[in-house]
Formats: structure tokens, C-alpha cells, sequence
């Protein structure tokens, strides 16, 4: 097989991806945005033939660095895991011929109104929602449904973008921030505990599966700065009967989609009107949520997708042996990294749970509370017992301090 593959220098786990896809015996090619003097040692040794190009998001760049390859040696699949490149290149990849995810399934795992109205006429519960570009559509959908709602770009990843609003006067203000003409997406605010539902699917069906758990949701997650924010990969998705409905509706996801070959990344939601799915990607997790499925399932997930990329199958069993989660410690205030407080105490008691860790040095600028799980310290940790793994991440939450500046 010969596999192209899209950017794989950033972020930092792509070239896990090119690794993969080597290992298994395929020949692999990559269209990159930094010149070839920019691959490393182990990137040069995997990569059969490298192309440059300005944007991977410039379509007509990548189909010319594209049509190169192919008129060098056949190309089987032309593969990218990266949201923002998951349109255009499905773009390219139908331009060119290849099988792949197409731009019909591209575009509804990107376009939040059309993605949730083909859900909800295939029996999958989502959130009302609607396109608006104007003010007097928002409004005409608020009076509708009630408030509190959600605002955000049609095309957003996640809570990037999103905003709450819970009456007539902040909705105006959010307003104001999307710009006048541009359309977005409105939906209604759905109350409840919210996790997401990873998949590697072959041809349609779900090959391998996991689901995690948020605590707090991401949207307070991500604009709170006191709170330590954690996820947790659980090791109970057979065990526990009330996943079963999560793994129903998510392949039936899969089949709406018309997702083939494909990791896939589905956020839920679970309170008082029951399971509603909300985002969906043809592509895998962020934050490197796949790193904890391979702690916790003694597997390479990495090589499974290069398995399913190139042979149609897997390899490996998922042996939910651990739960395992992160939790993102924040500093106390912008600027630079001053030091830490609590870390010897949290390692004298819990060292033997951690799977690795990550403390910018003193003097570091700090990042933003909605850059993310990962814009600053961090923790990943492990445990036999779902319950008792979130009590010790709650107690790290108590205990490491992060201070600035």
C-alpha cells in the first residue's frame, strides 16, 4: 500500500500516524507545510518521498503536490487526522480519485445545523438547533425553544468558538462578537454530564471503541480558571449497562455520516432529557486522548488505524485493563511560571498511578484558560478502578498548585 499522508510534523503526535503506517509495511509520502530540512531523523527514515507546500489547506496546492505523487506510483489512500484539514483534503481526495472519507461526510461532521438535522431524522437525539446569519433568525429561534442556548461557529471544534447565553440581553452582546452576515450555529442548551465516544471504524462498522468522561464539561472547563479540569477514559464499557445506548447510537452515527474507514470523535451528553449526541468528527480525538486508550488497553492504537488504513482489519484486543485520565493544572493568574506547590506530596501518595507529566519551567509565559487541556501543566494518571483513579485526580486537583507572575 501506498499511503499519503497530511502534515506530519504538528502537532506533536502526528508523526505516531506516519510511525504506524511505516511499521506495518506501507510505503508513506507526506504533503507538509515546513520543508523537508524541517523532518527529524525519524520522519526522513519513515517517509519514502516528502512534498512542500504553503497551506495543506490550499486546495489547489495539495492537488498539484498530489497529482506529483501519483504520477510517480500509484497512491491507495490519501489520509489526514487533523479537523481543520479534514474537509479540504477529502476535497483533494475526490478530485483525485482516491477512496477515502468523502465531502459529504466531511462537511457533516463539520457543518453543526446539517449535522444535527441528518442525525435527527435517523432517530439519533441532538439538541434543536438551527443555521441563522441574521439577528432576527436568532431571535425567532430563541423565542422558539427558550433560553439558555448556544452560539457558535458552524464549523467549530468542540467549545472553540462557543458561547452561553441565558437571556435577550446576552444574546445581543454575544451577537455582536460573530460579526453581522456571517452564519453560525444556534442550538439549545442541553443540561446534563458530558463525555465523548471514540471510534476506529473499517468499512462502516465500529472495529474498536472508547468512551470518556468530562468533569466539569468542557464549556466550563475552558473558561474557568480555578477549576482543574480532568477526562477520564473508562475501563467499563462493557462492563456498565448504561453504555450500551452510547455504542448503539454511535454506530448508527457512523451509518448516517456515511463514515467509512475512519477514527471518529462523538460528544454526548446525558441528563433529564435523556442521551443527546452533539459533535461529531471523522477524525480522532484531541488533547491526545488516544495515548490514555493505549495505557489503559495495553494496545497501539497508532497501529490499529494504520492497520485499518491499509489491510481493513486489526490486530489487537482492547483489554480494559485500567482507566486512565488527565487533568490539566492551571496557573493562578496570567504572565510567567513562577513554581509549583503540592507536587511532592501528590508523588509520595499517588506516584505509582502516574503515567507521565508535564511542568513548563519557571519563567515559562503561561497560555490562556481556553487553550486547552494541554496549554500548560499537566497530569495523566491510571488506575484498576475508574472511581478511585477520579477521587486521586480530584485530590491532585486539591493539592498541586500552579503559581505565575
Amino acid at each position: 500500500m501506498h499511503i499519503v499522508f497530511v502534515e506530519p510534523r504538528f502537532p506533536g503526535n502526528q508523526k505516531l500516524f506516519v510511525k504506524a503506517l511505516a511499521e506495518v509495511g506501507a510505503t508513506v509520502t507526506a504533503i507538509g507545510e515546513g520543508s523537508k530540512d524541517s523532518l527529524d531523523d525519524d520522519l526522513k527514515r519513515w517517509l519514502t518521498h516528502y512534498e512542500e507546500v504553503g497551506s495543506v489547506c490550499d486546495e489547489s496546492a495539495v492537488l498539484r503536490a498530489l497529482g506529483f505523487i501519483q504520477s510517480q506510483k500509484h497512491v491507495d489512500r490519501f489520509e489526514a487526522t487533523v479537523e481543520a484539514h479534514i474537509m479540504p483534503i477529502a476535497k483533494v481526495r475526490e478530485a483525485a480519485g482516491i477512496p477515502g472519507t468523502s465531502v459529504r461526510t466531511a462537511f457533516l461532521c463539520r457543518d453543526k445545523p446539517a449535522m444535527k438535522e441528518v442525525l435527527r431524522d435517523g432517530g439519533v437525539p441532538c439538541a434543536q438547533s438551527t443555521a441563522a446569519s441574521t439577528a432576527a433568525e436568532v431571535h425567532a429561534f430563541a423565542e422558539r425553544v427558550g433560553f439558555p442556548l448556544i452560539l457558535k461557529p458552524r464549523d467549530g471544534a468542540g467549545a472553540s468558538g462557543a458561547t452561553r447565553v441565558d437571556s435577550t440581553a446576552e444574546l445581543e452582546a454575544a451577537l455582536g462578537t460573530f460579526g453581522g452576515g456571517r452564519s453560525i450555529a444556534v442550538e439549545e442548551f442541553i443540561e446534563g454530564h458530558e463525555g465523548f465516544y471514540d471510534t476506529l471504524a473499517i468499512n462502516g462498522g465500529v472495529a474498536h471503541d472508547f468512551i470518556s468522561h468530562y468533569y466539569p464539561n468542557v464549556l466550563e472547563a475552558m473558561r474557568t480558571r480555578w477549576i482543574s479540569p480532568q477526562f477520564i477514559a473508562t475501563n467499563r464499557v462493557e462492563a456498565a449497562s448504561a453504555y450500551e445506548e452510547v455504542r448503539r447510537l454511535g454506530a448508527r452515527v457512523i451509518q448516517l455520516l456515511g463514515i467509512e474507514t475512519s477514527a471518529t470523535h462523538m460528544e454526548w451528553l446525558f441528563g433529564p432529557k435523556g442521551l443527546k449526541f452533539s459533535e461529531i468528527g471523522c477524525r480522532p480525538p484531541g488533547v491526545r486522548a488516544w495515548d490514555l486508550y493505549n495505557v489503559g488497553n495495553d494496545m497501539d492504537l497508532y497501529r490499529e488505524w494504520a492497520m485499518a488504513v491499509c489491510a481493513g482489519r486489526t490486530s489487537q484486543t482492547a483489554s480494559r485493563r485500567l482507566a486512565a485520565g488527565i487533568i490539566a493544572l492551571r496557573p493562578d493568574r496570567d504572565g510567567q511560571i513562577a513554581g509549583y506547590e503540592g507536587l511532592e506530596s501528590m508523588g509520595n501518595a499517588f506516584g505509582a498511578h502516574l503515567i507521565d507529566v508535564h511542568l513548563p519551567p519557571k519563567g515559562t509565559p503561561t497560555q490562556p484558560v481556553a487553550a486547552g487541556y494541554m496549554a500548560n501543566a499537566w497530569l495523566r494518571m491510571k488506575h484498576e478502578n475508574y472511581d478511585e483513579l477520579r477521587r486521586i485526580l480530584d485530590i491532585v486537583g486539591q493539592t498541586v498548585k500552579v503559581h505565575a507572575r
